[in-house]
């Protein structure tokens, strides 16, 4: 399983499948994160967290915690 986490910046992945429950998993998908999306990866901070990404048009930040819950290809 590859997670958003550990995709290099300049990289364009597909989400592939969405984990956690309840809450966690229902924000992440009112981010615009859902199945079959395209996300780009822009920039990191400097020590690793957030992650800042462009998905459907526009520029998002995702914790690093959060990211872990995101398998791409």
């Amino acid at each position: 399983m590859k997670s958003l986490n550990n995709v290099k910046v300049g990289d364009v992945v597909k989400v592939i499948k969405l984990y956690g429950e309840g809450a966690t998993k229902r924000r992440i998908m009112d981010m615009g994160i859902t199945k079959n999306s395209e996300i780009f990866i822009r920039k990191v901070a400097p020590l690793g967290d957030p992650i800042q990404v462009n998905i459907r048009g526009y520029e998002l930040s995702i914790r690093k915690s959060d990211a872990e819950l995101i398998e791409v290809e």
